[in-house]
């Protein structure tokens, strides 16, 4: 399980946005990892700890954050590491992403965590299917949705970006 580790946290992380509660999430997802490794049975490893992390993930919204499962975001984007470019690169490439997470954010989490999960995490619709236990056609209708969902919500953004620069 150890090497997924940060695979663990990111998922967590989106689904929180917030770090510290990601932490306490997958703290509890490997602690519930280990009391039922006896039910792990052959597969993928990464599949069945993000599985317990996307629940337990859910059991920590519903207790401490309830009314945000279903919420729409707009809190501050999450940070993510940058390559090293140039001064002008690196400022484009901080606003792409800026762009890019808030707009993620306002997606609702159930299409969210399909995105994450596909588009993120690179995991095929078979794994998600596993880990999220949805049908295969639903996680195709999410994943379709959410994409959507992110392309409107990114050109809105990208017009509002535009109109302040005129």
């Amino acid at each position: 399980m150890m090497p997924y580790l940060g695979d663990a946290y990111n998922l967590a992380r989106w689904m929180a946005r917030n770090p510290e509660d990601a932490k306490d999430i997958v703290q509890e997802a490997m602690i519930r990892a280990f009391r039922f490794f006896d039910g792990y049975h052959d597969g993928s490893a990464k599949a069945w700890l993000l599985t317990i992390v996307r629940n337990t993930g859910y059991t920590w919204l519903r207790q401490n954050r309830a009314h945000e499962i279903n919420a729409v975001f707009e809190e501050e984007a999450l940070e993510v590491p940058e390559r090293s470019p140039g001064p002008e690169a690196q400022a484009a490439q901080s606003a792409n992403q800026e762009l890019l997470h808030k707009a993620l954010e306002r997606v609702p989490l159930e299409f969210r965590e399909i995105v994450i999960l596909r588009d993120l995490e690179g995991f095929s619709y078979k794994e998600i299917v596993a880990i999220t236990d949805l049908p295969m056609g639903t996680v195709m209708s999410r994943l379709s949705r959410a994409r959507t969902r992110l392309q409107q919500e990114l050109m809105e953004r990208a017009g509002k970006e535009i109109e302040r620069e005129l």
